[in-house]
């Protein structure tokens, strides 16, 4: 099912939503999740122990099951990423018989299950535990998975380079033979038969090999094979065979034909070759069940429409959200600050990310651009590396992830121009290079090899670029630095917000919305007291100068002003928090940069500055004071944003998703840190309290406080409105409030379903609050689901959000 879903009448919407089948090879409507829960599987949460807490999801509002990937991966995996073998369920995840379980209680439920799938790679890290790696490096191109690895075999000399060698300079000494199997300390690799016999020496063994072990610096300028981003362990899968396809989604396949699963959200899409047919694959192996993509999008890019998928996973929706609540006073004294700490110099953001794009195309990514070249064809009249030269340009300039051509060809006719711009010498090679990647070509037939693969390049060298480095060091305000976001795009206005909440009903009713994921830098309570430093910004300007000059004066000299900030907001957003957590965010963040030390031969001096920085915050009084105080001063407008954010994106239009852990504040940092074990015991025991205290009267509702029950209270109750009365959520029409402070609110009608939610709560507060401001409610009763107060018509803003900075009202007679 396609996204004509939005041509679908209310009614059948409606239907299709209620609708139910134990078995997702369906005839009729296409069985769609008013919500998601994700849930991490790992050894220590199981699928087994995952069926146990279907009780608790049904309980808290969730419609559907969400969970992350479950094929055998890589011993240790904490995430399932790096699968090992797309054959079988990993068994240390709960296996066959936990997924059957789970199905089990979530149909019982009336619950679907929607399964995390990886389609673009497999972990290769540990070759013995991935049978189709193993195949390949023992046989070479005989191997019947040799096509299933994006292997350039003549760049290798006819081997698949693995960069595994250490610096030394013996590293081929510590190979040895055993067990029939060729060593280089714990990692162990097959022989080829008749490549050895007993006494060979365990280097002229390895030089017989279908494999090359080489240093594993060499990796990032040599490696011969398709991965993952920058990571080697993780090969590249061609999906696009279709033997390769079959066989990989064999296990998939028998998820759907018995019933076990309803529906998919599909990894990293833009790896693949062809996105558009792999999606059409995928349809006809469901037969058109759910399917969403984990497909980034620029501001203002939009997925296209041909594709078999209901939309994306909701990093778009979650960029215009965190916007809404955005004070756009902030910006110019937190680029103020933020020009201080760099010496003076503003930073433009489009220069930023064309540096580090271009620094990762001639850097860890070098491999894949020199791949590229050597695809120019040889009568195009580019020297290899004038053409490299040019193709590093390009994707430095690329605007978005990728272009799927013809379609977005706009995209790379921007980047060739904007290539030109800068590198007017490269006018020629960047002539020739239009014409061979495809930016007038008509359809897909006319694409060639280089075009192709240019294709599956840009959206590496751009998540490498941006995310992973850019994000790390543009840090004026770091709650808009999340993946599909324009952090130079500091605010949304309401009225632009309302346009595009409107669009995406009339466009994609069936996307996916999030706060927070697996994959976000920071936990959406994090952000939201972030958030409110663009309405604090002379204040916060204050707070980060007095720290610093503290620091010098205790002889702690970090260096990277940008930096400091940024690990200060992250203190802020997840204040009160632990100091190795603190500190290995810290680490990890300075090491994305890459401004002052990296993962790469890394300046330890600087680290050791760096974290001495971060104990002297925690403990030295005089600077904990300054931080703690601030982080006070925050505290209640952050669980305003908190909340208001969570109301927006469970009432918006589109499948709110909630990340595990996150119905209670769990301000987590990036990944590890937000794959830490959930307590939802604990969860389960509040939502009871909390169902048994609240009988009808506000004096049941609990206060916003750190304990979240409030957050809890309205996860819940805005989760169950949306399963059990989804034609209350079928339009969308934006409410406006009236009065001197009615810019402090954002409202909607969703069909039945009202939202009403505060902006800028710091601001509100300090102008008295609410008084004269009314919000005029569609014809017809109300009851405030939260509070359990009645309301019509003409309502002041006073009395509706006397409890609570959200208001979740629903019309009485629907």
């Amino acid at each position: 099912m396609t996204r004509h879903a939005s041509r679908l009448s209310t009614r059948t919407r409606v239907d299709s939503l209620l609708a139910f089948s134990g078995s997702s090879r369906q005839t009729g409507p296409v069985r769609t999740p008013t919500s998601t829960y994700r849930l991490q599987i790992t050894s220590d949460l199981t699928l087994d122990r995952a069926a146990g807490l279907v009780d608790y999801l049904h309980d808290l509002g969730a419609d559907w099951v969400y969970l992350s990937p479950i094929l055998r991966a890589v011993d240790g995996s904490d995430h399932g990423y790096d699968v090992a073998s797309p054959a079988e369920i990993d068994p240390v995840r709960g296996g066959a018989a936990g997924l059957k379980a789970l199905s089990d209680a979530a149909h019982a439920r009336g619950m679907g299950v929607l399964v995390d799938i990886v389609p673009n790679h497999q972990g290769v890290a540990v070759p013995r535990q991935n049978p189709w790696w193993w195949s390949l490096l023992a046989e070479g191109r005989d191997s019947r998975y040799a096509k299933a690895f994006d292997v350039e075999w003549e760049a290798g000399g006819g081997k698949v380079l693995i960069p595994v060698l250490g610096d030394g300079d013996g590293e081929l000494e510590q190979l040895r033979v055993e067990d029939g199997t060729l060593r280089y300390y714990d990692n162990v690799y097959p022989l080829a038969e008749g490549t050895w016999a007993e006494g060979d020496d365990p280097k002229d063994v390895h030089a017989r090999q279908h494999y090359e072990l080489i240093n594993w610096r060499r990796g990032d300028t040599e490696l011969n094979y398709r991965r993952f981003f920058t990571v080697a362990t993780l090969a590249g899968v061609r999906v696009e065979d279709p033997e390769v396809f079959d066989e990989s989604h064999a296990e998939i396949r028998r998820w759907i034909d018995e019933g076990l699963v309803d529906g998919l959200r599909i990894d990293h899409p833009d790896g693949l070759r062809d996105p558009k047919a792999y999606l059409e694959q995928l349809k006809e192996l469901t037969g058109g069940a759910y399917v969403v993509v984990e497909k980034i999008l620029e501001p203002g890019e939009r997925l296209p429409r041909d594709w078999a998928t209901q939309g994306t996973t909701g990093y778009d929706a979650l960029g215009v959200v965190d916007r809404l609540l955005t004070d756009p006073a902030g910006e110019y004294a937190l680029t103020s600050l933020d020009a201080r700490l760099r010496g003076g110099e503003p930073v433009e953001w489009d220069e930023l990310i064309h540096g580090t794009k271009r620094a990762m195309a001639d850097g860890a990514l070098r491999a894949e651009v020199l791949r590229l070249a050597r695809a120019v064809p040889a009568d195009a009249g580019l020297g290899h590396e004038e053409a490299a030269d040019a193709i590093a340009e390009v994707l430095a300039n690329f605007p978005v992830y990728r272009s799927y051509l013809p379609e977005g060809a706009e995209h790379l006719r921007t980047a060739l121009d904007a290539a030109r711009a800068r590198r007017p010498e490269l006018a020629g090679a960047l002539a020739t290079l239009g014409r061979l990647l495809g930016a007038d070509a008509a359809d897909d037939a006319e694409l060639g090899e280089l075009a192709r693969r240019f294709q599956q390049t840009s959206g590496m060298v751009m998540a490498k670029g941006v995310e992973d480095t850019a994000f790390y060091r543009f840090t004026r305000l770091t709650s808009l630095t999340e993946v599909g976001g324009d952090p130079s795009h500091f605010a949304v206005a309401p009225a632009e917000a309302h346009a595009e909440l409107a669009r995406r009903a009339a466009e994609e009713p069936l996307a996916m919305t999030a706060l927070s994921t697996h994959d976000t830098k920071r936990s959406e309570a994090v952000r939201a007291r972030i958030t409110v430093l663009a309405e604090a910004a002379e204040q916060w300007a204050g707070v980060v100068g007095t720290v610093k000059r503290l620091a010098e004066r205790a002889g702690v000299l970090v260096g990277d002003g940008p930096l400091v900030n940024l690990v200060l907001q992250a203190l802020v957003g997840a204040w009160p928090v632990e100091q190795d957590r603190i500190t290995d965010y810290a680490l990890k963040a300075a090491r994305e940069a890459g401004n002052s030390t990296a993962w790469v031969d890394g300046d330890t001096g600087f680290e050791e500055r760096l974290t001495r920085f971060v104990d002297l915050v925690l403990h030295d009084p005089e600077m904990r004071a300054v931080v703690e105080g601030f982080a006070e001063h925050v505290t209640a407008a952050g669980w305003a944003n908190g909340l208001s954010a969570k109301l927006v994106q469970l009432t918006m239009p589109g499948v709110p998703d909630v990340y595990q852990g996150s119905e209670l504040w769990a301000a987590s940092l990036v990944d590890p840190d937000n794959r830490r074990p959930v307590d939802f015991a604990q969860r389960a025991e509040m939502l009871q309290r909390l169902d048994s205290s609240v009988t009808g009267s506000a004096q049941g509702t609990p206060a916003v406080g750190p304990d979240a029950a409030a957050k809890l209270l309205l996860t819940s109750r805005a989760l169950r409105l949306r399963r059990d009365h989804p034609g209350l959520f079928t339009g969308y029409t934006p409410l406006a409030a009236s009065g001197p402070l009615a810019e402090h609110v954002f409202a909607f009608d969703r069909g039945g379903a009202v939202a009403v939610a505060t902006r800028l709560p710091l601001g509100l507060a300090a102008a008295g609050g609410f008084a004269a401001e009314t919000l005029d409610l569609p014809t017809g009763d109300w009851e405030d689901v939260l509070t359990r107060r009645p309301h019509t018509g003409a309502v002041a803003l006073a009395d509706l959000l006397a409890d609570y900075p959200v208001a979740l009202l629903r019309r009485k007679d629907s």
